[in-house]
């Protein structure tokens, strides 16, 4: 998801900070792109069979690096190289801490509240809700845009229709929060957060690590240092240091003991390299840097091997360090081809996987729905093996490019 933030408490701040982000890197932009187009693509996974095992998720128990288990952890590497360019965009134009902090906080709950929606509608109950789970979904998407979709900036009559429109969405999330039941009969729930959805998981990853970020960013070193307190407290998590030094404490000091921060804090300290040789005028030398950076995560991942699993549902320390590792040295191939080479135009057909982000990863809840009401179903040979794959990588590029045409109508997800 795009970022976007906001600064300082009632202190002036100079128009131009010191240690200013010198300019866009169109690479990360690509980067986020191509990230949400395989998320689209690997999410199709679940409608196909005969497909290769290493393409899917790995078990909870596995030791095994799936391909699709890498691509939520570069897209939490991308939340983190965004935020100092964000949060300084914000900077420059002289909002306060306290503006930056209540946008923060304004972005974090959409993203929490899409991300308990979406978590719970796998398991509803349509009998006991009154509505089927398609038309549920359908309703949630159409509540998410009426609230969240960028409305044009207008100071007459067409202001208080947005208004009305984004109170009715209010109006409508709250409802189905209201009907929703969940589970068996003998065993129905209310709406609960769960494990909050990926888009939740984002929302307090980038809750947290902005908030840092906002108030270490003059301390590089703190920075890198909080880096490494997440990453060794899902280290003690696994290791039994946690419940150790507090038997009877939760599982969880934090979400995953800090795994979700561990990667965005990745990403920030990429930004903050990226930035740095930038102003060395040394930018010819940040592919190599960050696939050696790449390749002793790789090291560190294959070492933590030895008493660790791999495992995404674990957030395991190895699967963090591995996922790092192939982030970094995708990500060096992208800045060589896309700001080196010049070739960002070569990715414009996907341009709005990395522009309307979240509308991209919410469409398809709106089109599987549609798709089961219509009771409309592909044969089986298109939905196994080879061909299958092909038809979730074009089902990926037909969702991209809605995804487009709604943005030439004005309808786009921006929080």
């Amino acid at each position: 998801m795009n970022q976007s933030y906001s600064s300082r408490v009632s202190t002036s701040i100079p128009s131009r900070p010191v240690d200013l982000l010198l300019k866009r890197v169109f690479s990360i932009d690509v980067f986020r792109a191509l990230t949400m187009l395989i998320m689209i693509f690997v999410n199709d996974f679940g409608t196909l069979s005969g497909i290769p095992i290493w393409l899917e998720h790995a078990h909870a128990d596995q030791d095994f690096l799936g391909f699709s288990d890498v691509v939520f952890p570069c897209f939490l590497i991308i939340v983190g190289m965004s935020i100092p360019f964000s949060i300084r965009q914000r900077l420059d134009k002289g909002d306060s801490y306290l503006q930056i902090i209540w946008h923060i906080t304004l972005r974090s709950i959409a993203l929490l509240v899409m991300g308990v929606f979406t978590v719970n509608t796998p398991d509803l109950n349509a009998e006991a809700t009154g509505m089927r789970v398609e038309w549920y979904q359908i309703l949630m998407v159409l509540g998410f845009f009426l609230i969240w979709n960028q409305y044009p900036k207008r100071e007459d009559v067409l202001k208080t229709v947005f208004t009305a429109l984004q109170l009715l969405g209010v109006g409508l999330l709250a409802y189905l929060a209201v009907i929703f039941r969940g589970g068996p009969d003998d065993a129905l729930t209310r709406m609960t957060p769960q494990w909050w959805g990926i888009l939740g998981l984002i929302g307090w990853t980038y809750f947290t690590c902005s908030i840092l970020y906002l108030f270490l960013y003059k301390q590089p070193i703190l920075l890198l240092i909080s880096w490494l307190f997440f990453t060794v407290l899902t280290i003690a998590g696994h290791a039994g240091w946690l419940h150790a030094l507090w038997p009877d404490g939760p599982r969880n000091w934090t979400l995953d003991n800090g795994a979700f921060n561990a990667f965005a804090f990745a990403g920030i300290l990429a930004t903050l390299l990226l930035t740095r040789v930038q102003r060395m005028g040394k930018t010819q030398q940040l592919p190599l840097l960050f696939t050696g950076i790449g390749i002793l995560f790789l090291v560190a991942g294959f070492l933590a091997r030895n008493f660790f699993i791999i495992s995404k549902i674990q957030a395991t320390p190895t699967w963090i360090l591995l996922s790092c590792g192939i982030g970094f040295i995708v990500y060096a191939g992208i800045y060589w081809l896309v700001d080196m080479n010049g070739k960002a135009s070569w990715f414009d057909p996907i341009k709005p996987a990395g522009t309307s982000t979240l509308t991209c990863y919410v469409l398809p809840y709106l089109y599987y729905s549609l798709v089961d009401l219509s009771a409309l179903s592909l044969p089986e040979s298109l939905k196994t093996g080879g061909v299958g794959l092909v038809k979730s990588l074009l089902f990926a590029f037909l969702i991209v490019g809605i995804t487009a045409v709604l943005g030439r109508l004005k309808i786009k997800l921006k929080l």
